[in-house]
């Protein structure tokens, strides 16, 4: 078997996130701001990463990608693109949530809770044992005990986040673990539905040939 190289990119929120864990543990780590257009800047992004690693697609041996919870768009993007490069390339993609990347490296017992809007929050919990099932809860009443990190902590008296760099940093390192194991094609990861409402126009009438 040849040493990982794993190419690992996240777009779940107002970033194009990439980043190329090598062999000897380096990673190369690109991060770009951005509302709208990772679909158009993914791929570049990608590109000039394995550039810079002097490496080509050829070289990777797998593919991780971020997995949400977050933007319904962004989400979907980056997995399309996983999934998409997995099977062009041969090779696997491992997805990752974004609750599993904002607990990476912490002792556990640690709770992650993780502002969905709306006044909710994504809660998962993970024990020595590994994870709890995520849920959606209301963040009115909330009381989690013990260590705490997410964008949401804040409120909760613990003011610790993930920055984007770190983030698919963690996605990288987690998908390493992971490698050599069978797993389940990367998905959207959705605790909720899409706020984007079904169209109030009648289908279009399909006319026999």
């Amino acid at each position: 078997m040849p040493p990982d190289t794993i190419l690992a990119f996240d777009t779940s929120a107002a970033h194009c996130a990439a980043a190329l864990l090598l062999p000897d543990g380096l990673c190369l780590i690109r991060v770009e701001d951005m509302a709208k257009g990772q679909a158009e800047r993914l791929l570049p992004l990608l590109e000039e990463v394995l550039t810079e690693a002097g490496i080509g697609w050829r070289d990777l041996t797998s593919i991780a990608v971020g997995t949400g919870p977050g933007n319904f768009t962004g989400v979907r993007i980056s997995v399309a693109a996983a999934r998409g490069l997995a099977l062009s390339l041969g090779i696997p993609a491992i997805g990752v949530t974004r609750l599993e990347a904002l607990a990476h490296d912490l002792p556990r017992p640690v709770t992650v809770v993780e502002d969905a809007r709306r006044d909710e929050v994504y809660v998962q919990h993970f024990s020595a044992n590994g994870p709890e099932a995520a849920v959606l809860r209301p963040l009115a009443g909330l009381n989690v005990t013990g260590t705490v990190t997410g964008s949401a902590a804040a409120g909760l008296g613990v003011p610790v986040a993930l920055s984007p760099m770190h983030m698919v940093e963690a996605i990288a390192r987690i998908s390493a673990s992971r490698a050599g194991t069978s797993q389940p094609r990367p998905a959207p990861f959705y605790l909720r539905g899409a706020d984007a409402a079904p169209s109030s126009d009648p289908a279009p009438v399909i006319l026999d040939a």
